[in-house]
């Protein structure tokens, strides 16, 4: 008889609704219960990408590493939702928003606490460990 694979299943502990269970990248969930927030790098190329991937679409290499979001990046678009996908509907309003930090770009959501007034255009936000309920995890963008 052979041996049962073991399924590493810890991406399920992802965002509000976890639609992807498995993934080549899960240690992301390991770097999030360690408050932190990581991208993945191309040895090769130096490649950055978030959410972070095994492979690199530049150069096909799959020599990666991680890498922590950290400092600040520049809010470059947001917006703010009135109706939400199944799974998000009693977490409306809620806004959306993409931070530049230079090299990459992350998307994500901005913090609930943020009143909308302290939400404009060009405004230095840092992307953070969220925790939800039921040991649930994301990230949120917070102004700095």
């Amino acid at each position: 008889m052979g041996k049962k694979k073991e399924i590493d299943d810890r991406f399920k502990k992802f965002g509000t609704v976890s639609f992807t269970s498995t993934t080549k990248v899960n240690d992301f969930i390991d770097h999030l219960e360690s408050d932190q927030v990581m991208g993945s790098r191309c040895k090769s190329c130096n490649q950055k990408y978030f959410p972070p991937r095994a492979d690199c679409h530049a150069c096909f290499s799959s020599d990666m590493e991680w890498f922590e979001i950290t400092g600040t990046g520049k809010l470059i678009t947001y917006s703010k939702l009135a109706f939400a996908p199944v799974g998000f509907q009693d977490d409306v309003p809620y806004s959306i928003a993409v931070l530049d930090y230079g090299e990459f770009k992350v998307f994500g959501r901005i913090a609930a606490e943020m009143a909308d007034e302290e939400v404009k255009i060009g405004i230095p936000m840092k992307t953070i460990v969220n925790r939800l309920p039921n040991n649930q995890m994301n990230f949120v963008f917070q102004k700095v």
